[in-house]
């Protein structure tokens, strides 16, 4: 049952991680990815890492989309760069607010996500296909999971063509959030987020910043097998098997790994899917 899939990576800091993630990324092109996205540091700190990336992506024929953040930005700076991607050939953006570095206001002429969205439109027409984030278990800045689903609806009414989910490990977040948007007429495909679990510290981190939930029974299974690290990379696979599983049965558009720059485990979690 094959099911598209589509892979993130973050831009390396160094010579060394350049080498790396292109090493990573030819073992991943066997999944054959619908596109390959990159990430955007707070306030577009590693924009030209970031465009780097991409431009070694499409030069190994992949498609690439580039995440662009608004915070901080002008008019002027967003129409300079999406120029700058048009001309690259990147032809599908992730759209979103970002963060601030720390120190700053919150300067720039863009306040939401959706602003973005709807100035990408006006100046660009159908360029690039956008995509935006969406929040099954609900932003960790949202006043409530009503104003999130309306934040998210106002992002899809200002003309993004699908969705990527924020991770989760609880399959129902999901379905319940699509049926949700839905409801309020937000009905583009929305295409979750796997995050393979290959570090328990690393995953605590990073859900204690994002608001991503790991259930009780996953943290406390974690917290058990210490620093045996062969035990909680086995565990991952089947848990995050399981969900994508659990996904697909559902009927979802396609698969989004959050790589980390790393190929072992989705390569493993899509060779036990059949996705290859």
């Amino acid at each position: 049952m094959g099911l598209p899939v589509s892979l993130e990576f973050f831009p390396p800091k160094t010579p060394e991680g350049v080498d790396k993630l292109r090493a990573v990324r030819q073992q991943l092109y066997g999944l054959k990815p619908e596109f390959c996205s990159v990430t955007y540091g707070a306030g577009g700190s590693t924009q030209e890492g970031t465009f780097n990336t991409v431009r070694d992506i499409l030069a190994e024929s992949v498609p690439a989309a580039s995440h662009f953040s608004c915070i901080g930005a002008t008019r002027a700076s967003v129409r300079e760069q999406l120029a700058t991607l048009k001309a690259m050939g990147v032809k599908r953006l992730v759209a979103l607010r970002g963060d601030l570095p720390s120190g700053y206001g919150a300067g720039g002429e863009f306040h939401y996500a959706s602003d973005l969205v709807s100035f990408i439109r006006s100046e660009t027409g159908d360029d690039f296909h956008i995509e935006v984030a969406a929040y099954p278990e609900v932003h960790p800045q949202a006043k409530s999971p009503e104003s999130d689903l309306q934040a998210y609806a106002t992002k899809v009414r200002a003309g993004a063509h699908s969705a990527i989910t924020q991770y989760f490990y609880n399959s129902d977040a999901y379905f319940r959030f699509v049926d949700d948007a839905f409801k309020l007429g937000a009905d583009v495909p929305v295409v979750p987020g796997i995050m393979p679990i290959t570090s328990s510290t690393q995953l605590m981190r990073f859900s204690d910043a994002s608001g991503a939930e790991i259930p009780r029974w996953i943290r406390l299974r974690l917290q058990a097998f210490g620093d045996d690290t062969a035990s909680i990379k086995a565990f991952g696979l089947d848990v995050v098997t399981d969900l994508c599983d659990q996904l697909r049965n559902g009927g979802v558009p396609a698969l989004h790994f959050y790589t980390m720059n790393q190929s072992v485990a989705t390569l493993e979690i899509a060779k036990r899917l059949q996705l290859s």
